[in-house]
C-alpha cells in the first residue's frame, strides 16, 4: 500500500508597485510599503512637500502684540504695586531695627545702673535693720539713714521693673521684625515671578515684530497712534518697531501744540512737566526723569505739581475726585481697559500725553484709541 504524503500550500507571493513579497516577513514589508506609498501620494497631492504655518497678516500681528503689551502693562502695574509694597515694608523693618537698637541702648544703661546698686548692697553686707542699730553710736543718725534706703530700695524697684519692660519691649520688637523679614522674603518671590511674566511677554512680542519687514514695522508703529486700528499707513521704510523716527515729530517735543489750557496751577505744573517728558524712553517700572512707565509718567508729572500719587494704576484711579469722561480738563488722570493696567495725563481736544509701551516713547495720543475706564482729577 502506497503511503500518500500531504503536500504543504506555499504562500502566495505578494505584487506591489513591482515588487514581490514572499511569506510573513513579505506581508510585513508590503503593510509598509502600502504605507510609505499612501504617504507618498498624500505628499505629491500637497505638492511633495510639508504644510508650512500659513504667515501672520501685519494686521494679526498688531492685534496679537498690542494684546501682548496690554499684558504686560497690566503685569508692570501688579510688579509696581509689589515693589511699593517691598519698600513699604523694608523701611519699616529698618525703623524697627533703628527702635530695637536704642531699646537695646536703654536697657543697657538700666542693667549697668541696676548692677552698681546691687553689687553696692553686697559689700555692705545687707545687715538686718535692728543689728545695725544695736551696733551704731547714733542710733538716731542711723534711723534718718534707713528712711533714706527705704526710698533708695523703692527707686531700685522700679528700675527692676523698667529693666523688665525694656526686655518685654526688645523681645517684641525683634518679634516684630521677624515678621517683616518673613513678608519682605515672600514679596521678593512675588517681584521675580512677576519680572518674570514682563520679560516673556515682552519678549513675545519683540519675537512677532522680528517677523515684519521694516516697512510693515514702521507702519505697526506709525498705526499704533491711530484709534481705529486699522493696519495701513504710511511711515518712514527703514524705521524700526517702536521707534521715534516712525513717529511725528509733533508729538514727541515740548513744542507739541497744546490743546487747551489747565484749570488751575498745579494741574498746569502737571501738564507742563508732561510735556517737556515727550520722547523720554518707556521702561518699565522706570518712574522718571529719563524714562517713565505709565503710571511712572503720572506720578511725576503730579510730584512735580507737590502732589503726591501712588504707584500703580489701579490705586491712582482712587486718588482724587471722579471725573465722567465729558468733564475732562488738561492734568486729570486718564485710565484705559477694564482692569485699569493703563493710564494717561489728559491734556485737552481729546488728547492725553501717556507712555504707550516698550519701544514706543511718551507721546501725545487720542484718548479713544484704547477702551475708556474712568478719570481721577487729583486734589
Amino acid at each position: 500500500m502506497s503511503t500518500h504524503r500531504k503536500r504543504t500550500k506555499r504562500p502566495r507571493p505578494f505584487v506591489l508597485a513591482g515588487a514581490v513579497f514572499h511569506g510573513s516577513a513579505g506581508r510585513t514589508a508590503a503593510t509598509a510599503a502600502t504605507l510609505a506609498l499612501a504617504g507618498a501620494a498624500s505628499a505629491a497631492a500637497s505638492g511633495g512637500v510639508a504644510q508650512a504655518e500659513p504667515r501672520q497678516t501685519p494686521a494679526q500681528v498688531k492685534t496679537e502684540v498690542d494684546g501682548l503689551y496690554q499684558q504686560a502693562e497690566a503685569a508692570t502695574q501688579k510688579y509696581n504695586g509689589t515693589k511699593a509694597d517691598v519698600d513699604r515694608t523694608r523701611s519699616s523693618l529698618n525703623s524697627l531695627r533703628d527702635e530695637a537698637a536704642r531699646t537695646q541702648d536703654r536697657l543697657n544703661t538700666a542693667r549697668n545702673a541696676l548692677g552698681s546698686v546691687v553689687s553696692a548692697q553686697y559689700r555692705s553686707g545687707g545687715l538686718d535693720p535692728a543689728l545695725q542699730v544695736a551696733f551704731s553710736s547714733d542710733p538716731d543718725t542711723f534711723l534718718d539713714s534707713a528712711s533714706v534706703a527705704e526710698r533708695a530700695e523703692s527707686r531700685n524697684a522700679q528700675a527692676v521693673q523698667g529693666v523688665r519692660a525694656q526686655l518685654t519691649q526688645l523681645g517684641r520688637l525683634h518679634s516684630t521684625a521677624d515678621g517683616r523679614l518673613t513678608t519682605l522674603a515672600a514679596q521678593q518671590k512675588r517681584l521675580a515671578r512677576q519680572k518674570s511674566e514682563i520679560n516673556d511677554k515682552l519678549g513675545a512680542a519683540k519675537s512677532l515684530l522680528g517677523r515684519l519687514s521694516a516697512p510693515e514695522r514702521a507702519r505697526y508703529e506709525t498705526n499704533s497712534l491711530n484709534s481705529s486700528g486699522d493696519a495701513v499707513g504710511t511711515g518712514s521704510a527703514g524705521a524700526s518697531a517702536g521707534s521715534a523716527s516712525a513717529v511725528p515729530a509733533a508729538l514727541l517735543t515740548s513744542a507739541a501744540p497744546r490743546a487747551a489750557t489747565a484749570t488751575n496751577a498745579r494741574a498746569a505744573a502737571a501738564v507742563a512737566f508732561a510735556y517737556a517728558a515727550l520722547g523720554k524712553p518707556y521702561v518699565w517700572g522706570a518712574t522718571g526723569p529719563h524714562a517713565f512707565d505709565c503710571s511712572g509718567l503720572t506720578q511725576a508729572a503730579w510730584k512735580a505739581a507737590g502732589v503726591s500719587l501712588p504707584r500703580t494704576t489701579y490705586t491712582q484711579i482712587n486718588a482724587g475726585q471722579r471725573v465722567s469722561k465729558s468733564q475732562l480738563a488738561p492734568g486729570d488722570l486718564v485710565f484705559f481697559y477694564s482692569g485699569v493696567s493703563h493710564v494717561g495725563l489728559y491734556v485737552g481736544g481729546g488728547k492725553m500725553i501717556h507712555a504707550p509701551h516698550p519701544g514706543a516713547p511718551v507721546r501725545v495720543a487720542p484718548i479713544d484709541e484704547m477702551p475708556f475706564a474712568g478719570a481721577t482729577r487729583p486734589a
